[in-house]
């Protein structure tokens, strides 16, 4: 017992996904004479347990993406006012962002991860799904909106927003919280000290409530998992896997097509070269799934192996840590889209175009510890009438994805650092690409 204890919770999460998906396909062919009493154990027990966990995320939505988003806007504002290596640092940031989730919802609107599930398998998901929410509101009609924000973006009452932001005020909240961030860091330091303060100690709060939420986790995926697998099967298995290859494919091509293309062409660096310097800063982020634990060896590698100046490199790799998240919005697009395949809810290309936007946020929004990411995904889903219990499904392979990604994003801090000490032109160690 006491070395189950110490397992990590991603280890944890990872059995638990395992065993719900076990215990679910057992069920499915032991219940098959007797379907109501599996129906019976999916909307009474899994669909609590899972709910509870669900509601931890839930809970954490707004003070977490408030306190994140506030906080990363006025630093990247603080940045802008450093001058030439500040914009041209925040011009890429944009720029590799924006490139990521497109490359993101290109891949997942090619490959179709979601769609591997049969008609009438997903019907009967949805419906599953469908009855327990309607039960839980009591059928009670959804209220008109009230004071809806100007064009969906900009909020008359950031506060109304603020309690409607499961249930499509999620935006206009996130557009208060940027125009919050951006005035923070445009008033005086001594003013601004005591808010910052608030926000860094709500976001290290919000933190911990994460955390909180995660040491429930693999319960929830268990229940969430079960009552998936008891009703799609092996049809399930698929999809997960379908999923999984999608944005492992979509972040392989950014990081071997997309990063490459900047360093021959915007660094003038020998992309093969340059990789094989960096390959301790790589293992290290693989290895740790953190930007920040990685941060100290990103920078001994960018000063002694790469050659890039200090003042510059260092600059811009403390930065990066927190606001250059590519792989992690490459992610979120990715798995928001999967979501609404998954379910059978299409997604119009504004639909399309406004995920790929807060994705972009999301890698300044996103809390840098395990499953940091998953409250702006259940808070997004919720807007596009995806079912918060999707996210089951997903949630055991975090792990591994979560990786993948960091290695991404550190990648890319490397990369921003390397193009920037061109744009200074300042002389590199690094051979020039031929």
């Amino acid at each position: 017992m006491a070395a189950i204890k110490r397992l990590p919770v991603h280890t944890k999460v990872t059995i638990g996904l395992v065993l719900g998906a076990i215990a679910g396909l057992v069920s499915q062919s032991a219940f098959t004479s007797n379907p109501d009493s599996l129906k019976w154990i999916n909307d009474n027990v899994m669909q609590n347990v899972g709910g509870a966990f669900l509601a931890m995320m839930f809970m954490v939505v707004v003070p977490l993406l408030f306190s994140a988003l506030a906080l990363g806007i006025a630093e990247i504002g603080e940045v802008a006012k450093v001058g030439r290596i500040g914009v041209q640092t925040l011009a890429l940031t944009v720029l590799f962002s924006s490139i990521a989730v497109g490359i993101g919802l290109a891949g997942v609107n090619l490959i179709r991860p979601g769609d591997a599930i049969p008609v009438e398998k997903r019907a009967e998901l949805v419906a599953s799904i469908n009855a327990s929410e309607a039960a839980k509101k009591g059928g009670a009609e959804k209220p008109a909106e009230v004071d809806p924000a100007v064009w969906g973006i900009v909020p008359k009452n950031p506060i109304l927003e603020a309690t409607r932001a499961l249930s499509g005020g999620i935006l206009p909240f996130m557009f208060f919280a940027l125009v919050f961030g951006l005035a923070l860091a445009g008033i005086e330091a001594e003013k601004a000290l005591p808010v910052r303060a608030f926000l860094e100690g709500l976001f290290a709060v919000s933190q911990r409530m994460v955390e909180m939420a995660m040491s429930l986790a693999p319960f929830g995926v268990f229940a969430l998992v079960f009552r998936t697998f008891s009703v799609l099967g092996f049809h399930a298995l698929g999809t997960l896997g379908a999923y999984a290859i999608t944005v492992v494919l979509c972040l392989a091509v950014h990081m071997f097509v997309t990063y490459p293309l900047a360093l021959k062409f915007i660094a003038k660096l020998n992309p093969l070269q340059f990789f094989r310097q960096v390959r301790s800063v790589i293992l290290t982020a693989f290895a740790t799934s953190s930007s920040n634990a990685t941060l100290p060896v990103a920078l001994r590698v960018a000063e002694e192996e790469v050659g890039l100046p200090r003042d510059s490199s260092t600059f811009v790799l403390t930065v990066g840590a927190t606001a250059n998240q590519n792989g992690t919005a490459l992610f979120e697009g990715v798995t928001i889209l999967f979501l609404a395949q998954f379910m059978g809810i299409s997604l119009s290309v504004p639909d399309q175009v406004t995920v790929m936007f807060l994705s972009i946020v999301a890698g300044i929004g996103t809390a840098g510890v395990p499953g940091g990411s998953w409250p702006m995904i259940t808070g997004v889903i919720r807007r596009f009438g995806i079912p918060a219990e999707s996210i089951g499904v997903v949630l055991g392979i975090d792990r591994i994805l979560d990786m993948c990604r960091t290695t991404l994003n550190v990648v890319g801090d490397m990369t921003i650092a390397a193009c920037v000490a061109k744009f200074d032109d300042k002389p590199s160690a690094v051979s020039t690409a031929d």
